[in-house]
C-alpha cells in the first residue's frame, strides 16, 4: 500500500489460498486522498520514509499542534503508531483523521488492521465495509467470544522439512495430524478445502475472485480448535480457498500459519534447530526473553508490523547502513537469502548478472529477478557475506510509504534462530539452535 493516495489492497486470496507468498499484496489504486501535504509536513515525510519512525511521530505531532486540521499529518501519525502496534496513539490519530475525512480510505484501512490486531474485530468490521471489503467486514462481525485463545505453556514442534518450505504438523478440530507451512507474508491462518471440510467448517463470508485466468472462491470462518504441539489456540479466524467445483486450490501442504497466529504467541522460529517454539504471549514470557538475549550477549532489534502480516526491522545490505528491511519467516524459500528493491542493487553497486533472468512470482504477480551478490548483509549480529540474492529492480521501494531496500528471507535464516516479541515489539535474533 502506498500510503495517502495510493491504497493498496491485501492479496485477492486473503491468505485464503496455501500457496506459499501467495498472500502478498496485490495493488489497487485508489483515489487521490482528500487533503495534500501542507507546509512543513515534506520534512516529516522524509523522516518517515527513511524509516525514522519516532522522530517522524514527533513532527507530525508538532504539524497538528498548529495545523489540527492536516489529514495527512494525523493520517500519518496513527501509521507510525500502528507499525509499533502502540495501539492508543494509532487510535486518537486514526480517528482525528477520519472526523476529518470519514471516507478517508488509508484511515480507515489503517484502523480497521489496528482493531484487528486487538482482536477487537466487530469494531473492525465497519472500517473494512467503509473501503470496500465487504467479505473482511461479514467474517470479523461473525466473531463471538475471546478470539485466539491460548492453552499451555509451551510447545516445540519439529519442522518436518525444511525445503523447499517448512512443514509443522498440527491438529484442526482434534483431528489426525496435517502438515501445515508458515509464512509471516501470509496474514491468517488458512487450509485447503478438504481440510475445512474434514473439520466440519461452514463458511460465514465467502467471496469468488478471478485468479490467474481462473476463478476460485475464498471462504471466512471461525475455527474451534488448533493445536500445534503443547500449545493449542481456540476460536481462530480461518480461511480457505476452493475451485467453482469445490476442490483444493492446492496441494503443497494442508495449511499456512501466517502472522495473525503467531503475533498472539511469543515464537522462536528456531532454524537452526529446524522447530517452532511457542509461548503464551505475556509480560513474564517477554522478559524471559530478554532476559535469556542479554546472558547471550543478543541486542534486542526493533520489530514493526506493517500491514496486517509483513514484519520489518532494522538491517543492512552491501554497507548501506541500518535501514528498515524486510523480514519474510518461512514460505518458499529457494536459494536466495534476501530480494533486493528498487534501484538499490545498481545504486549501492552490487554485482548483478542481468544475463540470467529469472522468471519468478512477486506478490502474485509474475516477476523478474536477476541473481545479485551483495558483500555483505546483516540483520543485528546475523551477517551473511558474499551470499546469493536476487535483485527485483521493478519492485516498489517504499510499498508502505517508507524506504524498504530488501527484504531477508528463509534461506538467510538457516544458522540462526529468530524470536519475534509483539508485546516488547522486539526482534531477537542468535546464532545456532535456541536453548
Amino acid at each position: 500500500m502506498a500510503d495517502d493516495g495510493n491504497w493498496g489492497r491485501r492479496s485477492v486470496l486473503r491468505g485464503a489460498a496455501v500457496v506459499a507468498g501467495a498472500a502478498a499484496a496485490t495493488p489497487l489504486l485508489g483515489k487521490a486522498a482528500t487533503a495534500r501535504a501542507g507546509v512543513g509536513d515534506a520534512d516529516a515525510d522524509a523522516l518517515f520514509k527513511a524509516g525514522k519512525f519516532e522522530q517522524a511521530g514527533r513532527a507530525y505531532e508538532e504539524i497538528l499542534k498548529t495545523d489540527p486540521a492536516n489529514l495527512h499529518a494525523a493520517r500519518r501519525r496513527g501509521h507510525v503508531g500502528l507499525l509499533a502496534n502502540q495501539f492508543p496513539d494509532a487510535e486518537k490519530y486514526l480517528t482525528m483523521a477520519l472526523r476529518l475525512a470519514p471516507d478517508d480510505k488509508d484511515a480507515n484501512y489503517f484502523l480497521a488492521d489496528c482493531y484487528i490486531r486487538q482482536d477487537k474485530f466487530a469494531l473492525s468490521a465497519p472500517h473494512w465495509r467503509s473501503i470496500g471489503e465487504e467479505a473482511y467486514a461479514t467474517w470479523f462481525a461473525a466473531i463471538r467470544g475471546e478470539a485466539y485463545q491460548v492453552h499451555g505453556d509451551i510447545a516445540r514442534v519439529p519442522f518436518q522439512q525444511m525445503d523447499p518450505m517448512p512443514l509443522v504438523e498440527v491438529s484442526v478440530n482434534g483431528g489426525p495430524p496435517k502438515r501445515f507451512t508458515f509464512y509471516t507474508g501470509a496474514p491468517n491462518l488458512s487450509m485447503r478445502a478438504s481440510v475445512a471440510k474434514e473439520a466440519g467448517l461452514s463458511p460465514v463470508a465467502s467471496q469468488k475472485i478471478e485468479y490467474e485466468g481462473g476463478t476460485i472462491w475464498a471462504h471466512y470462518g471461525v475455527l474451534d480448535s488448533f493445536k500445534l504441539g503443547g500449545i493449542e489456540l481456540r476460536n481462530v479466524p480461518v480461511g480457505w480457498s476452493s475451485t467453482e467445483s469445490g476442490d483444493d486450490t492446492d496441494t503443497d501442504s494442508d495449511g499456512m500459519i501466517g502472522t495473525w497466529v503467531f503475533y498472539h504467541l511469543l515464537t522462536t522460529f528456531d532454524y537452526a534447530g529446524r522447530s517452532l517454539i511457542l509461548r503464551p504471549r505475556t509480560p513474564g514470557t517477554a522478559r524471559k526473553v530478554r532476559a535469556d538475549a542479554a546472558r547471550a550477549g543478543v541486542e534486542p532489534l526493533p520489530l514493526w508490523l506493517a500491514r496486517e502480516q509483513y514484519v520489518h526491522s532494522r538491517g543492512g545490505i552491501a554497507g548501506s547502513g541500518p535501514r528498515v528491511v524486510g523480514v519474510n519467516l518461512g514460505g518458499k524459500g529457494g536459494e536466495s537469502a534476501a530480494v533486493v528493491f528498487g534501484e538499490t542493487a545498481e545504486q549501492l553497486r552490487i554485482r548483478t548478472d542481468y544475463d540470467r533472468p529469472i522468471g519468478t512470482f512477486a506478490q502474485s504477480h509474475p516477476a523478474v529477478t536477476y541473481p545479485c551478490y551483495p558483500k555483505e548483509i546483516r540483520l543485528g549480529d546475523a551477517v551473511a557475506k558474499e551470499v546469493y540474492c536476487e535483485a527485483n529492480p521493478n519492485a516498489a521501494l517504499a510499498p508502505f510509504g517508507f524506504d524498504a531496500p530488501a527484504a531477508f528471507s528463509h534461506c538467510f535464516h538457516k544458522p540462526y534462530n529468530v524470536t519475534l516479541d509483539f508485546t516488547g515489539m522486539n526482534l531477537y535474533i542468535a546464532r545456532g539452535k535456541a536453548t
